[in-house]
């Protein structure tokens, strides 16, 4: 399920999908990308975080490492993985720009990592077991840091949110493509909660993210018959993937066989350099080291 929906975000019959993954990691493989983890320390995630736009890219994949590829890691690429992870934990504390995407990235690798410790035994892990027990503390303690953010409000004579139109108000909740974002933003004042709880603005996220026969499958409706979309948009998001959204995303040139950053640019040879780039999720990105 989780493969064909990538595939279907890239336009991708399930056996045409598979075929050009397979193609894709070939020719990854011939210009030494041989595994996961040497193509994570060949890429520069260190100075990508530092661009808003890949920032959430690089979080999203090191959190799905953390779910299922950690050990797939060589120490070097292991080493690099936390001190890339270092590096967005402090940026977060001093911008506290994106707090809850990194809590729960750290949720996820804490308790991989409890589970990864216990079965030391089967040599699941690479290096030494106090290194990886210092790193879960890092981590314990980097959640508690986290936790214990307070954003701090910054007093000016300018304008504040409260202070523009409701159609500004609305036109701001309606670009979130996160439900827990319109949440957060709801706290801010009671317009805002007002504004955030629209049954419409709930409507569009739900179909932004899902598809109608989706929407069949798991109705949720009021006692007076009505579709309860922001239940609905919860539900949904715990049985299928919502649509992902970057600023900017790692894509791949068949032509040169390289990876790169679409906002970066490429300087392709080939005649038609366009055709040549395909986009590449961060799940399609581990997928491409699994066959």
């Amino acid at each position: 399920m989780e493969k064909y929906s990538i595939m279907k975000s890239m336009n991708m019959h399930p056996k045409k999908g598979k075929r050009t993954i397979l193609e894709m990691t070939q020719l990854l493989k011939r210009h030494g990308y041989c595994t996961l983890g040497e193509a994570f320390n060949r890429l520069d995630f260190s100075s990508a975080i530092q661009d808003i736009r890949r920032f959430n890219y690089v979080v999203k994949l090191l959190q799905l490492i953390a779910k299922s590829q950690l050990t797939s890691l060589s120490g070097v690429a292991q080493k690099n993985y936390f001190n890339i992870l270092d590096k967005i934990v402090q940026k977060v504390l001093d911008d506290h720009h994106n707090p809850r995407l990194i809590k729960d990235l750290l949720q996820d690798l804490s308790s991989t990592l409890c589970i990864l410790i216990r079965g030391v035994g089967k040599s699941v892990l690479v290096g030494n077991i106090n290194i990886w027990i210092c790193r879960l503390e890092t981590i314990l303690a980097w959640q508690q840091q986290l936790q214990d953010l307070q954003m701090t409000k910054q007093v000016n004579n300018g304008l504040t949110l409260s202070d523009l139109p409701l159609h500004m108000l609305n036109n701001i909740l309606y670009r979130f493509s996160d439900g827990w974002d319109i949440i957060t933003l709801g706290q801010v004042t009671p317009t805002l909660y007002m504004l955030s709880e629209d049954r419409q603005l709930w409507k569009k996220l739900c179909q932004y993210h899902f598809a109608e026969k989706q929407f069949c499958r798991h109705l949720i409706l009021s006692e007076k018959g009505h579709i309860e979309w922001k239940l609905m948009y919860f539900a949904l998001q715990k049985h299928y993937p919502a649509k992902e959204q970057y600023g900017d995303t790692l894509h791949f040139c068949r032509h040169c066989s390289i990876l790169f950053w679409k906002d970066s640019g490429h300087p392709c040879t080939a005649a038609d350099p366009d055709s040549c780039f395909t986009p590449v999720s961060p799940q399609h990105f581990i997928d491409l080291f699994k066959f």
